[in-house]
């Protein structure tokens, strides 16, 4: 899951950044109203975290601008404004939830779950798949009854390849939703997980049940409808 982080304390914004990151979530931080605008017009995000008092205008500008471009995305304003006015105004500006600072990360993490759970078409609390389950909320992850265990960025790449089942992905797209704006284009970042992956899974490349390789074109989950083929 990716999330933009609108924040312009740098120690606070930077602090925030590795505690999701460490949570499994990719995180951009953009501390201007002009940078939240252009990385929103540039990429894909799942969540905006956003600030209210910013150096070049109030947040509630950016949320209403947003709300009107797209009225899914879930919008967390995270500010130390905490007069019942500014909260009602934020609510009204399009925000779906409003958190005061200071914040504990846990609590945060929370409610930025709760948030995406309610912006998925379809909620899945448990991702299954031939003996393979996975727990998102928890971070947690079995195959045939026994637990893996993936490092943060093994276990959103399985994610988030098993939320598109059937879906062609591309390895820049995988770059940009699990390692974020920073991430080289020309690394070999994905090849690598993807073997490392598939060794924890006991998956054939050639033979795959579950992660297939379409050369120059990208990876896909195993479609269920493979499944009577198999």
């Amino acid at each position: 899951m990716r999330v933009l982080l609108v924040e312009d304390h740098a120690p606070l914004a930077r602090a925030l950044q590795l505690g999701l990151r460490q949570q499994g979530y990719t995180v951009d931080v953009a501390a201007t109203l002009e940078d939240a605008r252009y990385a929103l017009s540039v990429f894909s995000y799942d969540i905006v975290v956003l600030d209210l008092r910013l150096p070049d205008g109030h947040g509630f500008t950016l949320c209403r601008w947003l709300r009107a471009r797209d009225e899914h995305l879930p919008i967390l304003i995270l500010t130390a404004l905490d007069r019942p006015e500014d909260i009602v105004e934020g609510l009204d500006a399009g925000a779906d939830d409003y958190v005061v600072k200071p914040v504990e990360l846990p609590v945060l993490a929370a409610r930025i779950r709760a948030l995406l759970r309610r912006a998925a078409p379809n909620p899945q609390p448990v991702l299954e798949w031939r003996g393979l389950r996975l727990y998102p909320a928890s971070r947690q992850a079995w195959l045939n009854g026994e637990p893996l265990h993936l490092t943060t960025r093994q276990f959103a790449l399985l994610e988030y390849l098993m939320r598109h089942p059937g879906r062609v992905i591309s390895a820049e797209e995988l770059l940009e939703h699990i390692w974020g704006a920073e991430a080289d284009p020309f690394t070999n970042t994905i090849r690598v997980h993807i073997h490392l992956l598939r060794r924890k899974l006991g998956d054939d490349p050639k033979h795959p049940r579950f992660i297939q390789t379409l050369p120059g074109a990208g990876y896909r989950f195993a479609p269920p409808e493979e499944e009577s083929h198999a």
